[in-house]
């Protein structure tokens, strides 16, 4: 029979590290399989294009990039080589050391693997049919001679967007502060706020647009007949993203602890002047990042005012397309919307990080 202080130290004896060996097989079998994929769609671009040998070059360049997956993979066989000397020597941090080792470079080799077969899928995507996706979406040709006239056009969409965000800051804020008014002499304006909000939130911005755009002229409506459509749009996506934004503001006001409120207040300042000295430019450090996106959205649905009748970039590119037979015009479109977004997307992102920062050492 085995004493009490002998089981206690067999039980409190470390377990071994696992094998690495399954997790690397599995890591080397998916590195060549999409690079084998990856090598048939390359093949397949090599038949459509036909290139000079300078193309070719890069396209044994990207085969060989394919290839990199193998490079962790084959590692994670060697990490699991030396956990096992380590272990037959009684090293067993060592061991702990290179199976963890093993297994990043192992799960490495399947991400960067499956990144690869992705692309390979795009790649075989934009082949198939014998290129018909590259010759309907990305002629060279079509894409150089419409491009002018699209960015022309595309300076109404950024004249939109950028009436319509500053206008949305300034409506935007007054419909959140109509909604947090206190008491019942604010119960009114709450009560229109809500549903300003509510109605706005629920009509598609096409429909705001059209019936803005062609309502307030057919009506002759005073000062608003008299308007230009680029304006309409401005006052027509104005009244869609304010309900957003609204939302957006009451939820940074109400975001400021209580003991702001009342510390403001018991300083003598009025409910007004707490508002705007202390509570506001709180909550707009707060709700920089959500504006932003917002902002993003708008601009986007910039590409809507089409309906109205104003010659946007996109309106642009569908005649252009219209004339050449030919989607390439309205592609150039989407790689100017990307160009001005993707900027902007990282900028909310360093936000969000900076603003995760602070918080975490306050």
């Amino acid at each position: 029979m085995t004493s009490g202080a002998e089981t206690e130290a067999v039980a409190a004896e470390p377990t071994p590290p696992q094998r690495v060996l399954p997790t690397a097989v599995v890591a080397l079998l998916v590195a060549v399989l999409c690079a084998l994929a990856a090598a048939l769609a390359l093949w397949s671009l090599h038949r459509m294009l036909e290139p000079p040998a300078a193309v070719d070059a890069l396209l044994v360049a990207l085969a060989v990039v394919a290839l990199l997956p193998l490079v962790p993979a084959v590692r994670a066989f060697g990490d699991d080589r030396r956990r096992a000397r380590h272990l037959a020597a009684g090293r067993l941090a060592p061991a702990r050391h290179q199976a963890a080792s093993g297994r990043e470079h192992a799960h490495t080799a399947m991400g960067y693997a499956l990144a690869v077969l992705i692309c390979a899928g795009l790649v075989w995507f934009t082949t198939a049919n014998d290129g018909a996706i590259t010759t309907t979406f990305l002629r060279w040709e079509f894409l150089r001679s419409s491009f002018a006239n699209v960015l022309d056009a595309f300076w109404i969409n950024v004249e939109v967007a950028v009436g319509a965000q500053l206008l949305v800051l300034v409506v935007g804020l007054v419909v959140a502060v109509m909604r947090l008014l206190p008491g019942r002499a604010g119960r009114p304006l709450r009560w229109l706020a809500i549903a300003y909000v509510d109605t706005f939130r629920a009509i598609p911005s096409i429909i705001t647009l059209y019936l803005v755009g062609f309502g307030l002229k057919l009506a002759q409506v005073p000062v608003f007949k008299d308007l230009s459509p680029v304006w309409l749009a401005i006052i027509a996506l104005t009244l869609t993203y304010s309900s957003y934004v609204a939302e957006v503001y009451r939820a940074g006001i109400e975001s400021i602890h209580p003991s702001q409120w009342a510390a403001a207040r018991s300083l003598g300042l009025s409910y007004g002047m707490t508002l705007r000295t202390v509570i506001v430019p709180q909550a707009v450090r707060r709700i920089v990042p959500p504006l932003l996106n917002d902002f993003i959205g708008l601009q986007k649905d910039t590409a809507l005012i089409g309906v109205m009748g104003v010659t946007d970039a996109f309106a642009q590119s569908r005649l252009t397309a219209s004339n050449v037979f030919n989607l390439t015009p309205v592609i150039v479109v989407a790689v100017l919307f990307v160009l001005i977004t993707i900027p902007q997307a990282r900028y909310v992102d360093r936000l969000l990080a900076k603003e995760q920062t602070r918080t975490g050492r306050s």
